[in-house]
């Protein structure tokens, strides 16, 4: 099996059976977004604990198997790591996908997407989670505080 089917297939497992998929109750932070170019919808809800470490990271939404994977995938790779350490793997995971110099051993299975780099129109889709997660960091800096936050 070529490392292009397993990660085809590590796709298809998340997209089929996603990781941490549904909604918090009270949510520190809590960010949708859209994607006009293709339609994906997603919320990203995180509870964040005083000292900034992400202690639950879930998702909704509906949309292709790249964004929806991506999701999966990005929100198993974020919780217990600290909101710097989650930065860090948005920005790497954008990085890949960007053809950019990377720190591929904080992705895990996120470097599964890379293949996404040779469509840039589905660029989009793989980064919707990140974006999401980005807005959400950006919206707790500017109320100065960690109580839920909502954009």
């Amino acid at each position: 099996m070529s490392l292009d089917e397993v990660y085809r297939e590590v796709i298809m497992d998340h997209y089929q059976n996603p990781r941490h998929h549904g909604h918090l109750e009270q949510p520190t932070l809590s960010v949708g977004l859209h994607n006009p170019t293709c339609g994906d919808e997603l919320r990203l809800d995180l509870q964040v604990s005083d000292d900034g470490v992400v202690q639950d990271a879930v998702f909704e939404g509906q949309g292709c198997s790249i964004s929806m994977a991506a999701a999966s995938m990005f929100t198993e790779a974020v919780r217990g790591k600290s909101l710097g350490e989650a930065n860090r793997i948005a920005e790497s995971f954008k990085d890949l996908l960007m053809r950019r110099e990377s720190d591929r051993s904080i992705l895990g299975e996120l470097e599964a997407l890379e293949g996404v780099a040779k469509f840039p129109a589905r660029v989009k889709c793989a980064t919707l989670v990140m974006n999401a997660f980005e807005k959400a960091i950006r919206k707790m800096s500017e109320g100065g505080g960690s109580g839920n936050v909502q954009a």
